[in-house]
């Protein structure tokens, strides 16, 4: 498989964008190129990463996050490898509106899976494209932020970019399915 590596600057440093065609793949940021490349490995065993430049669909999309438009990354096409339970947690976290905080448990349970909260906590931690697939979004139990690929900062920024302040339920609800 042929996949590029562009790099584009953003408040919170340079964002490493992998994209095979039209979708973006992977995203990290480019303090931890190695923790990208580990992940690459883990999902795509067999690739090429070469310099270029994403579609101009997917940085404008992006950038269009940090600068407020927050719906504009519900149209970035992502494509990654991963487990169903994996896929399932991450398109599960493409639901969960910007500005709004869930737990572990109550992805779980969005899910269909109550009981699961660690594999949850686990899938999330695995996801290959950060801020696309707002892994940030999700806290601890007790509200504690929790670990972050791109660090506690960084979660810290985005959380407040989007002024999420408060887990709020509300707007991500458990169906009774």
């Amino acid at each position: 498989m042929d996949l590029s590596l562009d790099r584009l600057p953003s408040p919170i440093g340079t964002i490493l964008l992998v994209c095979g065609g039209d979708a973006l793949r992977a995203l990290d940021f480019g303090d931890d190129e190695d923790r990208m490349r580990r992940l690459l490995d883990r999902h795509y065993r067999e690739y090429r990463l070469a310099p270029g430049r994403a579609p101009a669909a997917i940085r404008s999309r992006i950038e269009g996050y940090f600068e407020g438009e927050f719906e504009s990354l519900d149209r970035v096409p992502v494509e990654t490898g991963g487990t169903p339970f994996q896929r399932l947690v991450w398109s599960a976290l493409r639901e969960v509106p910007a500005g709004t905080t869930v737990t572990y448990g109550h992805l779980a349970t969005r899910i269909g899976r109550p009981r699961a909260t660690r594999a949850v906590g686990m899938a999330n931690g695995s996801n290959p494209v950060p801020i696309v697939v707002p892994c940030h979004r999700v806290i601890g139990a007790n509200g504690a932020l929790t670990g972050y690929g791109g660090g506690l900062d960084r979660k810290r920024w985005l959380l407040s970019h989007e002024r999420a302040l408060l887990v709020r339920p509300e707007l991500f609800p458990v169906s009774a399915d």
